[in-house]
């Protein structure tokens, strides 16, 4: 576990347990300047949070530990940080189930990365 940047950069916590793509967010998010954290589990995301206060998560929703819905509803009795739901699960129910527990958007993969920034 990490603490706070010292640096007022915004943090992004990345959650997902594909490594390669978690290396291409990374770099593409601390190109544009931003503190970035890392973990690909659900139980060490929720313990990450209060610790780092990102303004933002990414959350992969097929996690090791602890699935991204459980870690979102965690997270939100916590955190008013945004949560971007990352998943390859495109289906409606899939997507209105992570809304509906705090998520504050949803990007379906495969993405671009640049779509990500935007978000």
């Amino acid at each position: 576990m990490t603490s706070k940047p010292a640096t007022h950069q915004p943090s992004v916590l990345v959650v997902d347990d594909e490594a390669p793509l978690v290396r291409l967010i990374a770099e593409y998010l601390r190109r544009d300047g931003l503190h970035v954290e890392t973990t690909d589990n659900g139980p060490d995301a929720v313990e990450m949070v209060p610790a780092i206060q990102p303004a933002v998560v990414i959350l992969d929703l097929g996690l090791p530990g602890m699935d991204g819905v459980e870690a979102c509803r965690q997270i939100r009795t916590f955190s008013d940080c945004y949560v971007i739901m990352l998943t390859a699960r495109a289906d409606e129910v899939d997507r209105l189930i992570g809304l509906s527990v705090g998520a504050d958007d949803y990007v379906t993969k495969p993405f671009s990365p640049r779509e990500l920034e935007r978000v």
